[in-house]
């Protein structure tokens, strides 16, 4: 089903350079961000892949088209750049720095695929009813815990087994539980449960890892709506539908995608609306030609192991 995605790949990942000087929205100074770029291509064609890559891949059953960002055991902070034209996922970047995420020990890098839901939205202007807290303004993040490593950009269909709500700054970051439906284990994982059953102490891991991945570099541990507890694949599928709801409006200009405190890109190729895009657009004539080099070496100091006292799971 995924066969038509390909990815076009712009410049080395890990690289920061002069030509990448611009300033970023909302910020107060200018920023290096990184070179590198991954977009989406259908049939190679450059898609968005917050707006053109449909959330359902087989609605009826139930099966959703996930995006991934960053693979297992990788650190770089990879996502998609929501502020960019057609949504390029790129290296986030802090005080002109690359971002890594840490190892906690016993962990490396991210312990699942990790990546979000297309065509999904957590509105930072609505108040969840029970997490009491507003979305974080990102489309929904997806942790996929089937055993093959993907890659940044591929396209995966996953089936839904649960969710997890972070609190991250006073924001609702829900967590959504997938698997690879071409995943050996697939077809016995249906339900939170199950992950349980056939896959102990991922679940635990999974609460322990978002708790504690921001300690290493000077913050608090996380905390979590709902006592840390995942939630099931119902619970799970109402919050996608509530956040690809939240993205009909975005991308039909019900909700605003400019205020003070953001700016979101919604052109698109797909989408008839306010950021409906021809591909004869001179913004999208100007995507850049695939110019894809090997990866720039990491700094050693990102394999370092952190270990965490006192922690409460």
């Amino acid at each position: 089903m995924s066969s038509q995605y390909t990815t076009r790949l712009i410049k080395a990942p890990h690289t920061l350079g002069p030509s990448s000087m611009q300033v970023v929205a909302i910020a107060s100074h200018t920023d290096q961000i990184s070179e590198h770029r991954v977009y989406i291509e259908n049939n190679g064609q450059v898609v968005s892949s917050f707006h053109d890559i449909p959330l359902f891949a087989d609605h009826s059953n139930g099966i959703l088209n996930m995006i991934v960002e960053v693979p297992r055991w990788t650190n770089a902070k990879m996502e998609i750049s929501k502020e960019e034209a057609f949504n390029p996922i790129k290296q986030d970047t802090k005080k002109g720095r690359l971002r890594f995420v840490r190892n906690c020990f016993p962990h490396h890098g991210y312990i699942w695929n990790y990546g979000a839901f297309p065509q999904t939205w957590e509105d930072p202007n609505v108040q969840h009813a029970e997490t009491k807290a507003k979305g974080d303004n990102d489309p929904l993040d997806v942790c996929e815990i089937g055993e093959q490593v993907g890659y940044t950009g591929q396209i995966k269909q996953v089936k839904v087994l649960g969710i997890m709500a972070l609190l991250d700054e006073g924001e609702t970051d829900w967590k959504v539980i997938v698997v690879d439906v071409n995943d050996p284990l697939a077809p016995k994982l249906n339900d939170i449960e199950d992950v349980e059953r056939h896959l102990p102490g991922l679940i635990r891991a999974t609460n322990e890892w978002f708790r504690i991945y921001k300690i290493p570099d000077g913050k608090g541990e996380n905390a979590f709506a709902f006592s840390g507890e995942a939630k099931n694949k119902k619970y799970a599928t109402e919050i996608i539908h509530e956040c690809h709801e939240a993205w009909r409006r975005l991308v039909h200009g019900e909700s605003p995608a400019k205020t003070p405190t953001y700016d979101l890109s919604i052109r698109n190729l797909t989408v008839r609306g306010p950021g409906y895009t021809d591909p004869s657009d001179p913004v999208y004539t100007s995507i850049p030609q695939d110019s894809r080099q090997p990866p720039v070496p990491v700094d050693p100091s990102i394999s370092k192991w952190f270990y965490i006292s006192s922690v409460q799971v």
